[in-house]
């Protein structure tokens, strides 16, 4: 077995060394025996962070250098995604003795930096010569800043106030920013905004895959019945006592929505609720507004509940029992504050409900409510809770969070298809909510834009100057920001943006490195959602399904209710935040 392995490793080492031979004949051509100098090292901005496509320049005596580049010789090169770059050039040996050598690097939106070396600053070994720099590079406010910075704020207000739909202003703003580069950018440098490449690598396909996974089991699940028996059995248990009724079904919901979507834990639960409000004489919305209260609350808990978590989570390497540690049982203390906070609020309301015959409806909704394929709830029921382990193990795995979603939509869907329970094409076209997974794709381009030129390292400059380092300021800050910017804009842009700010301020701020500031904007950007009838998707599906009923709620009217909720969600937090951390 070794005699071929042999083989095959000379083999390719041989085909290296002929592939190599042009570009290495060509840079020692016209003087053998020449010097090469190697510089690497790598380019970072003022936050220490590594500054991706630097283009660098080398000049001997003022003149241009070739680099070696591949198999081939260029004017310049560019840094690495990690912001590394290493320089290979030829000199013959008397221009190697007293050469003055000046490497220069440059990018839009930075200001250009320059080193000066000579042969004393290179270390030499065998007949070559070594050196190692990091540049550190300062952010400028250019063309490119300001041209960015407009289309940013433009997307962020048609999507704030839904003057398009989401998926379209988060396109329009993406391709706007190509567009952009590859025409007066290639006219004019200081246009340049997003290279295609750094565009496509922003794309954060965990959280792409991870919501498709889910998208899939839950589409899977719901043609079983078990959320809508579920709900019932939330109804068998109250018997009637609409105090008792409340507090399950804000239990259940949170519960539900901590390990699915919730909006596909309303859209299912919604109209079983109608259905019961309706009998028990009261208006469906004093059930209702609670419950999507409970399902933005307990999507907060855990990583997999609520975008801005799974975004959270990617981004700054957190796992699933990271989340489930630090947001759980705050999450529970928000869940109970909502229960006895609805009782307060709605004490009239629940005072007129009441059911003349609770055995009979009892039996009418088992009847029209229940458990639909048995045997497909207890497969999908058995994968599901295999990618549950496999989230809450993900850490131990080393395994982005995304696979065990995919594995299991993966291995219920095959068994849903092949035992013709589910239509494949109807839950890929009904189910899996495209719209939402190309926002996500257009956002993370439109937010890389905006940092690439600046404008999230000028906000963390600020923030932590206005914060003066203290952590206490900044979760306050931090938390606060999040919770009122969140009730009235989409949360998922506002915690796209913060990433990396938030990013900043945790490796800037004495004591942050214990989390608390991701912690501090998950809480904020998920309970702040439950301020407004905008704040979170939940809230405007759910009061659709409402109105289509014959239920409406204007703006203000579920403010009145939701506001001062929101403010004592985000209030136990604060406590939690700078009583624990």
């Amino acid at each position: 077995m070794k005699r071929p392995l042999i083989l095959i490793t000379c083999a390719f080492a041989l085909l290296g060394s002929v592939l190599s031979g042009p570009a290495r004949a060509k840079a020692a051509e016209g003087y053998p025996g020449g010097v090469t100098f190697y510089l690497s090292g790598a380019v970072l901005d003022t936050h220490r962070e590594p500054v991706r496509e630097a283009r660098l320049r080398v000049f001997v005596n003022g003149a241009p250098q070739k680099i070696a580049s591949g198999l081939e010789q260029a004017e310049e090169i560019q840094t690495s995604s990690h912001g590394t770059y290493q320089i290979e050039f030829r000199l013959p040996p008397e221009t190697a003795e007293t050469a003055r050598i000046r490497v220069e690097v440059a990018k839009t939106s930075y200001r250009r930096a320059a080193l000066e070396l000579g042969k004393n600053d290179f270390a030499p070994k065998d007949q070559n010569l070594f050196a190692v720099h990091n540049f550190e590079i300062v952010r400028i406010l250019g063309p490119a800043f300001y041209l960015a910075t407009a289309i940013f704020l433009l997307i962020y207000l048609v999507i704030s106030f839904d003057l398009l739909h989401r998926t379209i202003a988060a396109l329009l703003g993406a391709g706007t920013m190509l567009i952009v580069t590859y025409t007066a950018g290639t006219l004019n440098p200081d246009y340049h905004i997003i290279s295609f490449a750094r565009a496509i690598s922003a794309i954060d396909m965990n959280v792409i895959f991870l919501l498709m996974g889910m998208m899939i089991i839950v589409g899977v699940l719901k043609h079983t019945g078990v959320f809508q028996w579920c709900a019932y059995q939330a109804f068998r248990v109250a018997r009637g006592n609409i105090y008792v009724l409340s507090a399950v079904s804000c239990l259940f919901v949170a519960v539900t929505s901590a390990f699915l979507d919730n909006v596909t834990t309303m859209l299912l639960y919604t109209p079983v609720t109608i259905e019961v409000a309706l009998a028990l004489r009261i208006s469906p919305l004093i059930l209702l507004i609670p419950e999507v209260m409970a399902s933005n609350v307990g999507g907060t808990a855990t990583l997999i509940g609520d975008p801005p978590n799974i975004m959270i989570g990617s981004y700054a390497g957190l796992d699933f029992m990271d989340f489930i540690h630090n947001l759980t049982l705050v999450c529970i203390l928000a869940v109970v504050a909502l229960i006895i906070y609805s009782s307060v609020f709605y004490r009239k309301e629940y005072a007129r409900a009441r059911i003349s015959d609770i055995d009979g409806f009892i039996g009418k909704i088992r009847d029209q409510y229940r458990i639909t394929d048995r045997t497909l709830l207890g497969y999908g029921l058995f994968i599901t809770g295999l990618a549950i382990a496999l989230f809450i193990s993900h850490g131990y795995w080393h395994m982005e969070v995304c696979i065990p979603a995919l594995f299991g939509a993966g291995a219920l869907f095959t068994y849903a298809v092949l035992t013709k329970k589910v239509k494949m094409l109807e839950l890929i076209e009904k189910d899996i909510e495209w719209s939402t997974l190309l926002f996500f794709m257009f956002l993370f381009i439109v937010v890389s834009a905006v940092e690439e030129t600046g404008l999230l390292a000028l906000i963390a400059d600020y923030v932590l100057k206005i914060s003066q380092g203290n952590l206490i300021a900044a979760i306050c800050m931090i938390l606060w920001v999040s919770a009122i910017m969140s009730a009235f804009i989409d949360n998922i842009p506002f915690v796209a943006t913060m990433l990396p700010i938030t990013a900043y301020l945790t490796r800037e701020i004495p004591g942050a490195e214990s989390h608390v500031l991701w912690w501090a904007l998950a809480l904020g950007a998920c309970l702040g959602g439950n301020g407004t009838l905008i704040g979170a998707s939940a809230n405007v599906v759910t009061m659709g399904i409402a109105e289509k009923a014959g239920h409406p709620i204007r703006f203000l009217d579920f403010m009145k209710y939701a506001f001062p909720y929101m403010l004592i969600s985000v209030a136990i937090c604060n406590v939690w935040l700078l009583i624990f951390y």
